[in-house]
């Protein structure tokens, strides 16, 4: 086997033994049953990771991620994610979490193509367009980026709040806030 292996089995034996001695029922708790009250749609950016920058065990929260934390009413992955959250697990809040620096933001303010990428950005592309005189008259470079990443933010939670689930959801009464957040 190679190290690179090696290193990911090992370092999931030592996460089994801290998580054992700590609890020795933790994986019997957690194989009966998950009710988290909230659902994270996040970017598959691995420096997000939504468990450890909310300071969740597991178990406690839902999660989605995509590249942008892209929520689009087309999605069959996401849209069965939130429904199963929102009309199984019952969950109480849902976070869009952006994060300053994003990749997929960025590709989607280039006119260069990126690949199969250039499909799944498209509608983020298409409102950099609508928006591009007002963005590019930020001078700097990264700021530019960072209020996109917070505009993309925004129109994901909107885009988020426009889904029969959740209209149907507070149309029915329950209990359902939706957030976006900027890492």
């Amino acid at each position: 086997m190679s190290d690179f292996y090696n290193t990911i089995i090992e370092n999931n034996k030592k996460w089994v033994e801290s998580k054992l001695a700590l609890d020795p029922n933790f994986f019997l708790k957690l194989k009966d049953t998950q009710s988290p009250s909230l659902l994270w749609i996040g970017c598959s950016d691995s420096r997000i990771p939504a468990n450890e920058v909310i300071g969740a065990q597991p178990g406690e929260v839902f999660v989605h991620r995509n590249i942008a934390n892209m929520v689009i009413h087309s999605d069959i992955n996401m849209l069965s994610v939130l429904d199963y959250a929102v009309n199984i697990l019952k969950v109480r809040h849902v976070i869009v979490c952006g994060h300053y620096g994003c990749g997929g933001v960025k590709a989607a303010m280039s006119s260069r193509p990126v690949g199969i990428i250039d499909n799944w950005i498209r509608h983020i592309k298409d409102s950099y367009r609508f928006r591009k005189n007002e963005i590019e008259s930020i001078q700097d470079e990264n700021e530019r980026l960072d209020r996109f990443v917070e505009w993309n933010t925004k129109q994901q939670v909107f885009n988020l709040a426009v889904t029969s689930i959740v209209q149907q959801a507070w149309s029915n009464g329950q209990e359902l806030s939706i957030h976006g957040w900027i890492y």
